[in-house]
C-alpha cells in the first residue's frame, strides 16, 4: 500500500487501491520478465486429469475441470481464458470418452463445463476492463499530483529538502496538504499549507493556492506582499465556489511561509497562517521558530493586515521541520498526541544526523504511522528543508575562502 522515494528530493508514500493493486498484481504474476499466469490453471487442469484418471469408475472427477477456466479468468488475459475455456472442454470429452460407457459422466456435465467456459471469459472481460479503468485513473490521479505537488529538483533554490506526503483516503493520491518551494531574485521561498476539508474542492483550492505563491514568491521582495496575494487568491477562490453555487464557500486554509533571504545566510523569516510554528531541528536540539499569530487565509474580515514577520537565525547544521496537522494531530490507542518535539528531541540526542533533512521527514513519517496504529485521520504532509552547503549552491559558487567540491 505505499512507495516511498528517497533522497535529497520528496520522500513521498502514495496510498491507492485501484491501480496500484492491479500492477502489483501483474508484478508478483511474473518471474525474470516472463508472464507465469497460466501455471496454475494449467496445473489445476493436469491434476484434475490425473486424478480422474485413477479414480474409480463411479467417482468422477472429470466435472471438476469447470474449475479450471474460472481460475484463469481471474489471473489471465480474455485470450488466455478464452484458450483454457477451450482446452478443458476437450479434455473432459476425451477423458469421458476414455471410460465405458455406464461411468461417463455424460452430457449434463458436458453443459456445466462449457456453460462454465463461458461465463469465466466474459468474467475475465469485465476485470480486464475494470483494472484498466484503474490503470487509467491512476494515472489521472498522477497528473493532478503531479501538477499540485510538483516534483522538487535536489537542491531546488540552494536547499536541501525531503517531504512526506500522506494521504488518508486510501484511495486518492492527493488532497488538501500542499507545499512547495520557489527560488526567485528576492531569495528562496518555501510555502506549507493545509485547507480546510478534503475531497476535491480541497485539491482545487490547494493547486490556486499554490500557482499564486509560485507567481507572488518570484516577483514580490516583501514578504508580507505574498501573503498579501495569497490571501486574496483565497478569497478570490471562494467567491468563484460560491458562484457555481457549491457549498464550500467558507473553506480556508492554515499555512507557513518561509523565505531564506539571500543576504543573510543564517537566516530564515517565518510568516504563519494560523499554522503549527516551525520546528529548528539540529544537533544542538529542537527549538520552535514562532511568528505573529496570523488567522488561516481567507479569514481576512476577522483580522485585516498581514501577519508579522519574524526573522531567526539558523545555523548551518539546523533544519527547519513543517508539518501539518495529520502529524501533531494524530492519536494513539488512548487518544493522546502525537508527542512531536519530544519525539524528535530524543531521537537528535541519540543521533545527531536524524537532523538531516531526508532521515527527519522519515524518522517523523514513522513515528506518525506507529503513534496512530497505522490510521490516518487526516491528511499528513511533513516538509524538511535547510540551506544547502555553499559549494553546493547553484550556479557553482565556491564558499568564500574555500574550494568547489565536486
Amino acid at each position: 500500500m505505499s512507495r516511498h522515494r528517497r533522497g535529497h528530493g520528496p520522500l513521498v508514500r502514495h496510498d491507492r487501491a485501484g491501480g496500484r493493486d492491479v500492477v502489483r498484481r501483474q508484478e508478483l504474476l511474473r518471474v525474470r520478465g516472463r508472464s507465469v499466469a497460466w501455471v496454475p490453471p494449467l496445473l489445476l487442469l493436469v491434476a484434475i486429469a490425473v486424478a480422474d484418471y485413477h479414480t474409480i469408475g463411479e467417482f468422477r472427477m472429470i466435472s471438476w475441470i469447470v474449475l479450471v477456466p474460472g481460475i484463469a479468468a481471474a489471473l489471465c488475459g480474455v485470450w488466455g481464458t478464452t484458450l483454457f475455456a477451450v482446452v478443458s472442454l476437450v479434455t473432459y470429452v476425451v477423458a469421458d470418452s476414455a471410460w465405458p460407457h455406464e461411468y461417463r459422466a455424460g452430457r449434463g456435465d458436458f453443459v456445466l463445463v462449457a456453460l462454465g467456459g463461458i461465463l469465466a471469459v466474459l468474467a475475465c472481460a469485465i476485470r480486464v476492463r475494470d483494472e484498466r479503468r484503474a490503470l487509467h485513473m491512476g494515472d489521472v490521479t498522477d497528473t493532478i499530483r503531479r501538477t499540485v505537488l510538483r516534483p522538487l529538483p535536489p537542491g531546488w533554490g540552494g536547499l536541501d529538502h525531503a517531504g512526506v506526503y500522506l494521504t488518508a483516503d486510501a484511495h486518492a493520491r492527493v488532497g488538501g496538504d500542499f507545499y512547495d518551494i520557489q527560488p526567485g531574485p528576492h531569495g528562496t521561498r518555501v510555502l506549507v499549507g493545509d485547507v480546510q476539508g478534503k475531497g476535491l474542492g480541497a485539491v482545487e483550492a490547494a493547486a490556486a493556492l499554490l500557482g499564486t505563491f509560485r507567481e507572488a514568491a518570484y516577483h514580490e521582495a516583501d514578504l508580507a506582499t505574498v501573503a498579501e496575494r495569497l490571501e486574496t487568491r483565497m478569497i478570490r477562490h471562494r467567491g468563484h465556489t460560491v458562484a457555481l453555487g457549491r457549498s464550500d464557500g467558507d473553506r480556508f486554509a492554515t499555512a507557513v511561509l518561509l523565505a531564506f533571504p539571500d543576504d543573510e545566510r543564517q537566516a530564515v523569516d517565518v510568516l504563519l497562517f494560523g499554522h503549527e510554528p516551525p520546528l529548528a531541528v539540529g544537533p544542538g536540539g529542537v527549538r520552535t521558530l514562532p511568528a505573529g499569530a496570523g488567522l488561516p487565509l481567507g479569514c481576512r474580515e476577522l483580522a485585516p493586515g498581514p501577519p508579522e514577520t519574524r526573522r531567526w537565525r539558523v545555523s548551518g547544521d539546523e533544519t527547519v521541520l513543517l508539518v501539518t496537522d495529520g502529524v501533531t494531530e494524530a492519536r494513539d490507542g488512548a487518544g493522546a498526541f502525537y508527542p512531536l518535539a519530544d519525539e524528535v528531541s530524543r531521537a537528535v540526542a541519540a543521533d545527531p544526523g536524524v537532523a538531516e533533512p531526508a532521515r527527519l521527514a522519515a524518522f517523523v513519517r514513522d513515528g506518525t504511522l506507529r503513534h496512530g496504529g497505522g490510521h490516518l485521520a487526516d491528511d499528513t504532509t511533513v516538509f524538511a528543508v535547510r540551506r544547502a552547503p555553499a559549494h553546493r549552491r547553484p550556479g557553482g559558487e565556491a564558499p568564500e575562502g574555500g574550494r568547489l567540491r565536486s
